[in-house]
């Protein structure tokens, strides 16, 4: 067998301390915030306190706080992911010192993170626009449940769809050419693979923001299933079956929401 290059060991043991404090800081962060009582809404159901501001606390600071919050929980979820893909960066980078490849595949992963946070940005106001008009219209709130297991049904059909098959493709497409050993090379395809991959699991991030952004076990189940269906070698069935977990997860708030 072959033995693993000395580079490689040293990108999956810094991959692994940042995976492991990135948890730690997820989890850390989802102990303080269980803490606070969620504000109760018509329908039974309570609103999360990451879309509403502290006492004390200005829109700015709570935008940042959020973004915070948000970077971690993505280092977090989407590293195990992300990580082979900045391998196979860091292969198809020719004529180049250990020093400097190591520095270009960092700044590939910055720039994947980049697009994480800009998601977060959007992610943000829309949930404050949301939880505003739910907190002034008690028929608005009220039908948040429904609405809820209706995304997640949506979500979950849509891991049927030539759509997810063509997303997946393009997140375990290899680099066909040596890439060029310069900053702009490297942060261009971070980018690149930012974008990609956010549209790849956008449905089942959208899971996750409805569930709730803090809710460690919908992250823990989110983050299990993006990674098994970007690497697991069957990844159209293990799509599949992430598919119909979700629709399935979906009909049942669909049910409760109607019986209740």
């Amino acid at each position: 067998m072959h033995s693993i290059p000395a580079a490689h060991r040293r990108l999956f043991a810094a991959s692994t301390l940042l995976f492991a404090a990135s948890v730690a800081a997820t989890l850390a962060i989802g102990a303080s915030m269980s803490g606070m009582q969620a504000m109760p809404m018509p329908g039974g159901w309570s609103m999360s306190m990451t879309w509403m501001r502290m006492p004390g606390q200005t829109w700015l600071e709570a935008g940042a706080s959020f973004i915070a919050m948000w970077i971690v929980m993505m280092v977090a979820m989407m590293l195990p992911s992300v990580a082979p893909m900045l391998w196979r960066f860091r292969d198809a980078v020719r004529n180049c010192g250990p020093a400097r490849l190591a520095a270009l595949t960092t700044l590939a992963g910055v720039a994947y993170f980049v697009v994480w946070a800009a998601i977060g940005l959007i992610a943000f106001p829309v949930g404050l626009a949301l939880a505003d008009l739910e907190m002034r219209s008690p028929a608005l709130a009220g039908a948040v449940p429904i609405a809820v297991g209706v995304l997640i049904l949506i979500a979950g059909a849509l891991q049927f769809t030539a759509w997810k098959a063509r997303r997946l493709a393009c997140c375990r497409e290899l680099p066909r050419t040596a890439l060029p050993a310069d900053a702009g090379t490297a942060w261009r395809h971070g980018l690149q693979l930012g974008v990609r991959c956010g549209a790849c699991c956008a449905n089942l991030t959208a899971v996750l923001l409805a569930i709730g952004v803090m809710d460690l076990r919908a992250m823990a189940s989110v983050t299990v299933a993006i990674t098994l269906e970007r690497l697991a070698p069957a990844h159209l069935g293990v799509a599949r079956i992430v598919g119909a977990v979700v629709a399935a997860g979906g009909l049942l708030l669909i049910g409760q929401a109607v019986a209740s």
